[in-house]
């Protein structure tokens, strides 16, 4: 895994010789990397500052998903091994004079892992994951996971890292346009493998995509090492314009993303897999960037993706295009050891949305600082303070 962390965590430059990529930004990004991506880009933020009650946020650079990830898979670690790191740091920041201020209502972090990884429901040496979502004190923050739980209120979902990278914003406007100019020969398109479990909809997915010669299929075998390389699929999504995005082993996809940097509009079958997750990142009017075809339809063959797809008119199916390349920047995670001069990314837009929250909670506390600007100072003591 050491090649993932290079480059501020974006991993080793893409391989670009069949120029499916640009020459720039494009790295080969573990999807669960964002616990190091995330620190780095936040180092970056324009209003730092080392003292706490000047911030409005205060940001934690615990790595809940690399600690929890060291447990997982065949490792016998115990419940309460899977649980130290975690009560650790509960322990030392509510021992913290800037804990002290709003009972850490202002305090952040990031696991790069979904929220099921981190919400084991009893000691149990053999049930999956950490308790960390159950410590009274990390309810009282704001915790960002690639994906949420959809019963709870105090944590948030943010994109999962892409390929795509960019230094300068010249080099998301030339991408944008590299994807406006691209002919889309295929109306819909599946890159993913099937699963053991036959209730799975992708069974049904692959079925429909194979025999349809509007749709192209990239069916990803067990150790077919294809699959690995982001050449393979990201090529399918800039000829395709609409990518199917079912469930996998959870309810979001990586994919999904990478479809948007790709210009092609994403087919949910679930709301969870994105309408009741990305909600800071993603327009609320879900219509106008993606399709949704519930997925009990599709399972009990009431219909046809292929049918359903065609009927969009051309027109619209255009404007939906043009949306989700106008995403791509709010999707991205900069480099962080460059500044993006007037396009804001996914970090810029999770800490403002943040601030927001954090400022309405000061408020019901009567904290008595009332509104305060968008881009507040962000440091010290451990933590990086916004």
């Amino acid at each position: 895994m050491c090649g993932y962390l290079e480059n501020g965590g974006l991993g080793e430059p893409v391989d670009n010789a069949d120029g499916v990529f640009a020459d720039q930004g494009w790295y080969a990004t573990d999807h669960f990397g964002l616990d190091i991506i995330f620190h780095s880009r936040i180092k970056q933020y324009d209003c730092l500052t080392d003292d706490s009650s000047r911030a409005a946020a205060v940001f934690v650079p615990f790595y809940a998903g690399f600690d929890i990830v060291q447990h997982l898979w065949g490792v016998n670690s115990t419940a309460r091994e899977k649980d130290a790191l975690s009560l650790d740091l509960v322990d030392w920041l509510t021992r913290r004079p800037e804990w002290r201020a709003m009972g850490g209502r202002d305090h952040f972090f990031l696991s790069g892992r979904t929220a099921y990884d981190h919400q084991r429901q009893t000691d149990s040496d053999s049930e999956w994951g950490n308790k960390l979502l159950h410590l009274p004190a990390v309810q009282n923050m704001t915790v960002l996971f690639v994906e949420k739980l959809p019963w709870t209120s105090f944590d948030f979902a943010i994109p999962y890292p892409t390929y795509f990278h960019p230094g300068k914003d010249a080099q998301i406007v030339e991408w944008q346009q590299r994807m406006r100019a691209m002919k889309r020969q295929w109306l819909f398109s599946f890159a993913g493998g099937a699963r053991n479990d036959p209730y799975s909809i992708r069974h049904h997915l692959i079925r429909q995509c194979g025999s349809s010669s509007f749709c192209k299929l990239v069916q990803c075998r067990k150790n077919e090492r294809n699959c690995l390389i982001p050449s393979t699929f990201m090529r399918v999504f800039q000829g395709t314009r609409f990518c199917l995005q079912p469930t996998g082993d959870t309810m979001t996809r990586r994919s999904a993303f990478d479809a948007i940097m790709a210009g092609c509009v994403p087919v949910f079958f679930h709301p969870d897999s994105a309408y009741t997750q990305y909600r800071w990142h993603l327009p609320e009017a879900h219509e106008t960037y993606s399709v949704l075809i519930p997925e009990a339809d599709v399972r009990a063959g009431n219909v046809s993706i292929e049918e359903t797809l065609r009927r969009i008119p051309p027109d619209v199916a255009e404007r939906m295009t043009e949306t989700v390349i106008g995403l791509i920047p709010r999707l991205v995670y900069a480099d962080p050891r460059s500044r993006l001069e007037t396009l804001r990314d996914a970090v810029d837009v999770t800490v403002d949305a943040i601030i927001e929250r954090v400022n309405k909670l000061r408020e019901e506390m009567g904290g008595g600082r009332g509104h305060l600007q968008q881009q507040q100072q962000t440091g010290g003591g451990g933590a990086q303070q916004s």
